[in-house]
């Protein structure tokens, strides 16, 4: 009997916990995003995501960051010192690495979006940047930088093999492979840790883009500053060690974050849903639109045709694209006989996933005059500098390292922004209580950048007045002291927490669902072709400008040209874009989810609201 009545007790004992857990789970709140755990399972949100999560990305982001630009930033002095290359072509090389850097990003992208997922897209490119380090670390140190200690401006290396160099290549490209694959799909891993749905947590989501450029920018500074030193000394090893070091850490931050983070489940092939549009839409161009969009076809119940995504409901505008969700007797009949396929009919959500991207790509196409801008401070704002006075007592300032002053701004702006501009919107905007839209946003970015570059012209008038009030033949430095460009600097600075920042919130948030990592890879595609617009720009004014007796507006010597104009030239260019731009953003329709209408206008749906 005492057995018995231990059991019996054990047993209620049993199905008490079994009950209490029960009641556990059932209290347990789930994200409202559609994001899951690492099991598959709908994501428990005191459990996953937030910014337990969101701090290890940040810090694995700014780690990241400091390994490439260690690389990057002094990669065409390697070239000329270390590997022998002149001036034109080392140029070149690097240009071509870094517009390759951007290419891969869309590469990265589109197989995060399709197939591997955000997580898994970011663990393997990590491996491939690692990898790529470790391998330029090894073949520096055993090969290139010999004899040891040459490598600096007095001692340039020996010559190299074809082995030597074909390896050297193959591991910066590695790099080039690895960061850009990873770089897009980390910002948006990141920005999946916060559920949308929640209004604290889309506050968070807002704000952890701001700090995510700026652990980027707090990165590339230690690699601009201290690792940029050690490079120019010649101690390239030392260089690339840390920066292999770093990203391995990076690495590991990564994968430590695992049992923590929220994903996204990949859609599937986006391209074949995009013509599946264009081919469905041409089939039915005679068939007569409905009059509203309830009428068109959409599956249903909850379930979305994209996998892993949200419902979109139907906007207007692009009516042709309506076309492919047309329900005709044809399609009736194929629906009843289990023949029916996407090339013939596409649901709203399809037909709405291809016009949010259209709708994208003018508001995208006007922030690469923008990034027109962003560039000149790592090119002709650096050879400006070269060309005024440079020292402080002894001590010699490198134009490269004003840099430092673009980053403090952007860590400076980050928190005006956030803790005193928005604020004061929020309560000047009383009727709608909230700040600025992410469009008006990026707006304000180029309005800055237009500043920035009048700020630069006319530091550049004085600039060749002293240098021709100091020099007869105009051959020697201005006696104009490189901090009058702190201004420009600060400017470029503050137009990027607009406009950047700005970007990744816009772009993330208007992408479709199954879009999120190309929303992304827009930003970065955007520099990239910045990059190649402005070198085409220069051609196209120095071709123009150059006369038999005139060297054109940027010659090698910039005491004889007239760089002020062409900083004149991209304000007024830039000014243009800004119209453009606004027209653009009035004639922007936001996307439209089912039970959710994300519209920066609508008050309750306004991710900065003031009242978070």
């Amino acid at each position: 009997m005492a057995w018995f009545e231990v059991s019996k007790k054990a047993k209620i004992n049993e199905l008490g916990e079994v009950e209490g857990r029960k009641m556990e789970e059932e209290q347990e709140e789930y994200t409202l995003d559609g994001t899951v755990d690492l099991h598959g399972r709908p994501a428990i949100r005191e459990k996953t995501g937030q910014w337990a999560a969101g701090i290890l990305l940040l810090v694995n982001q700014g780690l990241a960051t400091l390994a490439f630009f260690g690389v990057g930033v002094n990669l065409v002095l390697f070239l000329t010192r270390v590997l022998q290359q002149d001036n034109a072509d080392a140029a070149n090389n690097v240009s071509k690495w870094t517009g390759t850097v951007y290419i891969f990003s869309l590469v990265g992208a589109f197989l995060s979006d399709s197939y591997w997922g955000r997580y898994k897209t970011c663990a393997i490119f990590q491996v491939i940047f690692v990898l790529g380090l470790v391998s330029l670390s090894l073949s520096s140190y055993l090969f290139l930088v010999k004899p040891t200690g040459c490598g600096n401006e007095q001692n340039p290396c020996g010559s190299h093999s074809a082995f030597h160099i074909g390896l050297f290549y193959v591991s910066i490209y590695l790099i080039a492979l690895g960061n850009g694959g990873y770089q897009p799909n980390i910002a948006t891993f990141g920005a999946d840790q916060f559920d949308e749905g929640d209004p604290r947590e889309g506050h968070s989501k807002v704000a952890f883009f701001s700090y995510f450029y700026l652990a980027l920018n707090l990165g590339s500074l230690f690699s601009n500053t201290i690792l940029g030193y050690f490079e120019d000394e010649g101690m390239w090893t030392l260089g690339f060690w840390v920066s292999g070091g770093s990203a391995f850490v990076a690495l590991v931050l990564f994968l430590i974050g695992t049992p923590r983070y929220r994903h996204f489940k990949p859609s599937g092939n986006p391209l074949s849903r995009f013509c599946q549009v264009i081919i469905a839409a041409s089939k039915k161009w005679r068939a007569e639109l409905p009059p509203s969009g309830d009428d068109l076809y959409e599956v249903d119940g909850k379930q979305c045709v994209i996998a892993g995504g949200r419902k979109m409901l139907h906007t207007e505008g692009f009516r042709f694209l309506d076309r492919a969700a047309i329900i005709t007797s044809k399609d009736t009949a194929l629906q009843n006989q289990g023949l029916s396929t996407p090339w013939n009919l596409c649901t709203i959500t399809q037909v709405e996933e291809v016009k949010c991207i259209l709708r994208l790509l003018p508001i995208w196409l006007c922030t690469i005059i923008y990034s027109v801008v962003f560039t000149q401070m790592a090119s002709l704002f650096v050879e400006q500098g070269a060309a005024m006075k440079t020292t402080i007592a002894n001590f010699r300032i490198p134009p490269a390292s004003m840099s430092s002053f673009d980053i403090l701004s952007v860590a400076a702006f980050i928190f005006i922004y956030r803790r005193i501009l928005d604020p004061l919107v929020c309560r000047l905007r009383k009727t709608t209580g909230k700040g600025l839209t992410e469009l008006q946003r990026m707006g304000v970015g180029l309005v800055i950048a237009i500043m920035a570059m009048i700020s630069a012209g006319i530091v550049e008038c004085y600039r060749l007045k002293y240098a021709k009030k100091d020099c007869t033949h105009c051959e020697g430095s201005s006696s104009l002291s490189i901090f009058w460009q702190i201004p420009q600097y600060v400017l470029i600075g503050a137009s990027e927490v607009f406009m950047y920042v700005g970007q990744l919130v816009f772009f993330n948030g208007q992408a479709p669902d199954g879009l999120k990592s190309f929303g992304s890879a827009l930003c970065m595609t955007s520099i990239s072709l910045g990059n190649y617009v402005s070198s085409l720009l220069v051609s196209i004014v120095m071709k123009i400008s150059t006369e038999d007796d005139m060297p054109g507006w940027i010659p090698g010597n910039l005491n004889k040209g007239h760089l002020d104009r062409f900083y004149f030239l991209l304000a007024v260019l830039t000014t243009a874009d800004f119209i453009v731009y606004v027209a653009c953003a009035k004639w922007y329709k936001y996307i439209k989810l089912e039970g959710k209408f994300v519209d920066m206008d609508d008050e309750d749906e306004n991710e900065n609201s003031c009242s978070v």
